[in-house]
């Protein structure tokens, strides 16, 4: 090396630095790539993709290769520019050398190569796993030697190499990468992902019909008042009940009753053997099990019942589908038809009124880990069975009581405090 011509060491150099700037860039691109999308592009038959993949099934060898060639390669460039200044300078041009290559090689060896790599990680990993994945092959011995050196002092302070919990994303953290797609998922898509993951989190009895909003059939009742209520039902599917709405005999289709306005008379029991089993849930089962449920079962609706056994509401298919996409019916100014704005920024809203519902509308944030409805959310603040024209404040918001019927709180004016 002493014998050759500088301008060849300077040329040596120059390589010498570009290699440490393709390995520096090569490190930041493998470890900066996306991995959910290099699985992506891999099941796709992407060569670089699969081949990148390859190397990152073992980060500690991919590293172990890439940290060999680097160190290397430095301390080869360290020894060229140590000879070409002592034969330049004499021995009092070494300082000056080393602050002249410890500079070109943060600026043009790491700073720069990495920022590129960091900015376009795919640009840079791909075409090096060309070269990476033959070298490490070639140096596969050093590269073991130090992965087993460097696990074995990890292992030291108890930490095991091999436990990496990987990708794994946890709900929350999905949550964020939807969030924050950018442009790539449509604003729709984000909201209908975001429900998705909601659902597990929220029960039937948060969505499900009240007890006293189910539209029934008591079949204790006279045939002609049955069969007007049948004219006149505005639902598909019709629960039929004896007596109280607790003891539910079936499901009477409207498709069913439509075969039976043939016959000459419709009794109480072709009507009865027109009904299908009824369907109850637990209250507290998580919408992402029901829909399951439904789905297995091939049923579009259920009973909700109590810890005691009784009917408390009514949960269908349709109501789990609208948590996800959305209502399917379009309200004026996509405000619940329970909740009524008034012009001096105040809402009148019904008492059986779903908190969850009324949060959604108005973007509010009332409690729902207690109480389901507004009139229930009442009762409990207050202890009390309540009486018209009684005002109370509820985190913060103001709630004014306008009528009550039945022992429940009929309609309610709610504002926010300023």
């Amino acid at each position: 090396m002493n014998e050759a011509p500088i301008g060849i060491l300077l040329g040596v150099l120059v390589f010498l630095l570009l290699l440490s700037a393709f390995f520096s860039g090569s490190e930041t691109g493998m470890m900066a790539l996306n991995r959910y999308r290099l699985r992506h592009m891999a099941r796709s038959g992407n060569k670089g993709a699969i081949r990148t993949s390859e190397l990152l099934k073992r980060p500690d060898r991919l590293i172990g290769v890439i940290l060999i060639g680097n160190n290397f390669v430095n301390n080869l460039s360290a020894a060229i520019t140590t000879v070409i200044a002592i034969r330049v300078w004499g021995d009092s041009g070494i300082a000056a050398a080393t602050l002249l290559l410890t500079l070109a090689v943060l600026i043009f060896s790491e700073v720069t190569p990495k920022t590129l790599a960091a900015l376009h990680p795919e640009r840079f990993a791909f075409p090096s796993s060309l070269i990476l994945k033959p070298l490490l092959w070639l140096l596969y011995p050093m590269v073991w030697m130090a992965n087993t050196i460097s696990n074995g002092l990890l292992r030291l302070m108890r930490v095991n190499p091999e436990n990496a919990t990987g990708d794994q994303l946890s709900h929350e953290e999905l949550r964020t990468v939807v969030n924050e797609a950018s442009t790539l998922i449509p604003t729709r898509h984000k909201g209908m992902l975001s429900n998705i993951l909601d659902l597990e989190n929220v029960t039937v009895d948060d969505i499900m019909i009240p007890r006293n909003e189910i539209v029934g059939i008591n079949i204790e009742e006279g045939i002609d008042d049955i069969l007007d209520q049948l004219r006149t039902a505005q639902h598909t599917r019709i629960p039929v009940y004896k007596g109280d709405i607790n003891n539910i005999i079936g499901i009477l289709h409207m498709r069913n009753v439509a075969k039976l306005l043939n016959l000459e008379e419709i009794t109480r029991a072709v009507l009865l053997n027109e009904t299908s089993d009824p369907y109850f849930v637990p209250e507290v089962t998580p919408l992402h099990t029901q829909m399951m449920n439904f789905q297995k079962k091939k049923l579009r609706s259920a009973f909700v019942v109590d810890e005691y056994g009784d009917v408390i509401g009514l949960v269908t298919l349709e109501d789990i589908l609208e948590e996800i996409v959305g209502d399917f019916t379009t309200d004026v100014d996509d405000i619940s038809q329970d909740i009524t704005p008034q012009k001096d920024g105040t809402y009148i809203i019904d008492g059986s009124a779903s908190i969850r519902e009324t949060n959604k509308s108005l973007s509010w944030e009332l409690a729902i880990d207690g109480p389901k409805t507004l009139n229930g959310l009442i009762t409990e603040h207050l202890e009390e069975i309540p009486e018209s024209g009684v005002c109370l404040e509820v985190d913060c918001y103001r709630m004014e009581i306008l009528q009550i019927r039945d022992n429940m709180v009929k309609t309610v004016k709610v504002w926010m405090k300023e």
